[in-house]
């Protein structure tokens, strides 16, 4: 296995929301790897005293232990037990009840000798190549079905939040991992495996420099850092939104690669 990660913030003077890791079991058989990309909160009015680093730091360690010591959990499983310690670490402190409390985007994968395993809940998006090259994008297109004009009314994208209708992400309630995107493949039928927060993604959309497998093809030949490199020069030279899709200039960009 050859994995490689990559990751940058959307403003240096900022810190970076995002969260990636990969993980051997000590087995030395399979693996797993996580994205996750923090929910920047509208204001600081989110019911919790900490930062959404913290919250994906601890979330992302539970999700990256669980995955590779609990091999006789689900993926969905898995998720909502991170979720699960994660608001158990704050609850005594924090209102878990607030919409906008500490949250994140998922992009996981786990893989052993017979099998390949994801989950995807909201916008960050899994890449699953082939031996013969094809490359399926798995994702959660809820948020992509939320018109730009409501995302850009705070008040009208908390109503959709985490809320039958609209769109979920990893926050407080273990429950919401029943609504990820999951699956599992034949490990015989995968032979790399990608993970990109969207400010990754935007490589191929909003940007349309190539398709999902043209992506798959930069992240081997010049591995996660070349793509967040292409990335930020495509940005650079766009001075406005692409179709309206872009409500940052420069966001928090992460991807990890895998050649299982």
């Amino acid at each position: 296995m050859h994995t490689e990660t990559a990751s940058l913030p959307g403003d240096p003077g900022r810190p970076n929301e995002d969260w990636a890791a990969t993980a051997v079991p000590a087995s030395g058989r399979g693996g797993a790897l996580v994205v996750l990309d923090g929910v920047t909160p509208p204001s600081a009015d989110v019911g919790c005293a900490h930062p959404v680093p913290w919250f994906t730091a601890r979330l992302g360690g539970s999700l990256t232990e669980l995955s590779v010591s609990r091999p006789d959990l689900t993926l969905a499983q898995v998720l909502a037990e991170a979720i699960r310690r994660t608001a158990d670490a704050h609850s005594a402190t924090c209102d878990l009840s607030h919409v906008r409390t500490p949250q994140a985007t998922v992009a996981l994968a786990r893989w052993d000798a017979e099998a390949v395993e994801h989950l995807v809940l909201s916008d960050s998006v899994l890449l699953l190549e082939s031996p013969e090259g094809e490359v399926r994008a798995v994702r959660d297109g809820r948020l992509d079905l939320v018109p730009p004009e409501v995302l850009r009314s705070h008040a009208a994208t908390d109503r959709l939040r985490n809320a039958e209708g609209g769109f979920f992400t990893a926050a407080a309630d273990p429950a919401v991992a029943a609504r990820a995107v999951t699956g599992v493949t034949p490990r015989s039928a995968v032979r790399a495996v990608a993970a990109l927060s969207d400010g990754a993604a935007r490589w191929v959309e909003p940007f349309g420099e190539g398709g999902w497998a043209d992506c798959v093809a930069v992240l081997r030949e010049e591995g996660p850092r070349g793509l967040l490199g292409r990335v930020r020069a495509l940005e650079a030279r766009t001075p406005g939104a692409v179709g309206g899709r872009l409500r940052k200039r420069h966001d928090d960009a992460t991807a990890v690669y895998a050649e299982l």
